[in-house]
């Protein structure tokens, strides 16, 4: 079972990485294709913020652009609510008209609304939008998860209208469910979505608490409330363990900057066996590895694993050069890959 895009079909469950600002730090879009990848996140408010949409449009899309074919979802720039605005007040504002956010260090200033959010996104050619949405923390208070909810139904209305607008090569669109830890407003705010009616559903919000432990009743609650047969996206969840819980849940679609950004920071996922026993983390700035010619992992199928040992890798750490932050990516990339090859073929079973 998949999701037909322009740019292939997405075979469920599908693991997105972080290309943010149309990259993954360190590695090519040929390295990117190798380790299996299916399918990447394009960020839609760093690329306003980059100034690069325009530069990309004329390139002919993020496809021609990146150099690759395959699903590219372009988050709507939401989540920078929060992580810019929410926690810190004084970078920006939340209105119902969109989100405004202060450049740092100048009087500069962007806006993005629904309607500048769909443009952008048709302009970078994304196979999947997601729409605009007013992201919180599951921790904030009622009065703001409500507005919340509020405004992320408003601005999805403004987002189909607009959306409704492209005559060509029409991508898909996803709608975010907010609605913070409450079940009450998870509830009403899908529905609500629902009625306006979108091409699939995923949850919005941090999905972990304050001491960082996984919102299980709460992302399980969600998932019930999409339709059937349609993308269920759970957005941010990217350990292993996290994806397997949601997969049981019913999501079947994910994305994350985790195996990019322990791969830069020297850890490196490897199975102990197989999906059903987990994994663990070989830390490759132990001096332990120094002289250690075994491979990182020897299931897997990565450059780095079929062509150098863990001795030299530690070697390219201690010495700072840019090949070993190419090589850890490399083989967390295809961790991922295989991890869910793997848990498609448990879905299967079942």
């Amino acid at each position: 079972m998949g999701l037909k895009t322009k740019n292939g079909t997405i075979e469920y469950p599908a693991f997105f990485p972080d290309a943010t600002h149309a990259c993954i730090k360190g590695i090519s879009s040929a390295d990117i294709v190798a380790s299996g990848t299916t399918g990447l996140v394009v960020n839609t408010y760093h690329a306003i913020v980059d100034k690069t949409v325009d530069t990309i449009e004329k390139c002919g899309g993020l496809h021609k652009f990146m150099g690759v074919k395959m699903p590219i979802i372009t988050d709507s720039g939401g989540f920078q609510a929060m992580s810019l605005v929410r926690r810190t007040p004084g970078n920006g504002k939340i209105t119902r008209d969109g989100i405004k956010f202060k450049m740092d260090g100048s009087r500069q200033s962007i806006t993005l609304t629904p309607e500048n959010c769909i443009q952008t996104q048709e302009k970078l050619g994304a196979d999947i939008m997601m729409c605009l949405d007013d992201c919180t923390d599951p921790g904030e208070s009622q009065k703001e998860q409500e507005l919340s909810v509020t405004r992320t139904v408003a601005w999805a209305k403004r987002c189909k209208d607009e959306f409704q607008k492209i005559k060509k090569d029409k991508p898909l669109l996803l709608a975010i469910v907010q609605g913070g830890n409450s079940k009450e407003l998870r509830k009403k705010c899908a529905e609500e979505l629902i009625k306006i009616g979108f091409d699939g559903y995923a949850y919005g919000g941090w999905p972990v608490d304050a001491s960082g432990a996984f919102l299980d009743e709460i992302v399980a609650y969600t998932a019930e409330l999409m339709p059937e047969g349609m993308p269920k996206y759970a957005m941010g969840v990217g350990k292993p363990e996290d994806i397997k819980k949601c997969v049981k849940m019913g999501y079947n679609m994910f994305d994350c900057v985790l195996p990019t950004r322990d791969a830069r920071h020297k850890r490196l996922y490897v199975f102990n066996d197989s999906v059903e026993k987990g994994y663990e983390f070989v830390y490759m700035r132990a001096q332990k590895h120094e002289t250690d010619m075994n491979p990182v992992s020897n299931s897997c199928t990565c450059e780095v694993c079929l062509g150098h040992s863990r001795a030299y890798l530690y070697h390219l750490f201690k010495q700072g050069d840019s090949d070993a932050g190419r090589l850890a990516t490399i083989h967390n990339l295809t961790f991922y890959s295989k991890l869910m090859a793997e848990l498609r073929q448990l879905t299967l079973l079942r």
